[in-house]
């Protein structure tokens, strides 16, 4: 079996993750306060609506919740400032005190700063902090979990025939200079994580390489998120609608985990945690 080069700590703003003393990857719970994501879009549009969602997340074990409000699904338009606070920020004040790590997911450095202010402990950018004053708005705070996502173009042209001469070599390339910059910058290490970004500019063989050589991307001893939950790559393989793609979520989600996953992030909470349990006592057994 693949020797892993695993992180000793992520720090998530109020929170710091031992990874040294769990084996479980970290379940990162999905909130779209958005009406157009590509799963549960309009869902949880409200605040009432996105509080009660991430009770029932909470309830359920999840680790980290992932707030959004804006879609960054293939073709997916983007929004004002404005609107995007609008919708984030009543979920980040009344979720403030849930005990559990709240995270921020915007490419927007202003919605970053007032999600930090507002409570949030992570930033998760698909856009690896590449749009302006986004590096300056995570150097302004010095506890932050940073999540740095690859994506190949944008969001509106990411899935038009994507090319890669080596796509887990380019992606992990990419990866190690985004934070290598944040380090130089005086961003500590343990503050960063990395994404290879499942279906953001991949077509289905690429996406199947990097769930299958998932592991290469603990090379850089930074904690890998996999991002995989009802994405089309399990509709290709499965021939399942969206909302029907909970069980191939969840072992994309196992894969992960076998290769070194630190985090998951995920539609289906209850499911995957119960999944989790039961992957990490059979891997406690092993190891004892």
């Amino acid at each position: 079996m693949t020797t892993l080069n695993q992180p000793a700590t992520w720090r998530c703003g109020r929170f710091l993750f031992d990874f040294s003393k769990r084996q479980r990857p970290l379940v990162m719970g999905i909130l779209n306060a958005t009406p157009d994501s590509f799963s549960d879009g309009g869902k949880f549009r409200t605040p009432k609506d996105a509080i009660a969602q991430a009770e029932l997340m909470i309830s359920a074990g999840v680790d980290i919740i992932d707030i959004g409000g804006e879609s960054t699904r293939p073709g997916a338009e983007p929004i004002s400032l404005q609107e995007e606070l609008d919708r984030v920020l009543p979920v980040i004040e009344a979720l403030r005190d849930c005990g559990v790590t709240l995270s921020i997911d915007t490419y927007k450095a202003e919605t970053m700063r007032q999600a930090l202010i507002a409570g949030v402990d992570c930033v998760n950018d698909i856009w690896a902090l590449r749009q302006a004053g986004a590096v300056e708005a995570v150097l302004e705070n010095a506890d932050c979990g940073i999540v740095l996502m690859h994506m190949q173009r944008d969001p509106q042209t990411m899935q038009l025939s994507p090319e890669y001469q080596d796509v887990i070599f380019e992606v992990l390339q990419f990866l190690k200079v985004r934070s290598e910059l944040l380090i130089q910058k005086g961003v500590d290490q343990n503050r960063i994580a990395i994404d290879p970004g499942f279906g953001f500019g991949k077509n289905l063989e690429q996406n199947i390489s990097l769930l299958a050589n998932f592991q290469d991307f603990t090379s850089l001893g930074l904690p890998v998120l996999a991002g995989i939950s009802r994405k089309s790559m399990l509709g290709k393989i499965t021939g399942k609608e969206t909302n029907e793609r909970v069980s191939s979520s969840i072992a994309a989600a196992i894969m992960a985990a076998d290769r070194g996953a630190k985090i998951v992030r995920v539609h289906d909470v209850p499911e995957t945690v119960d999944a989790l349990k039961l992957w990490d006592a059979i891997h406690s057994h092993i190891n004892t």
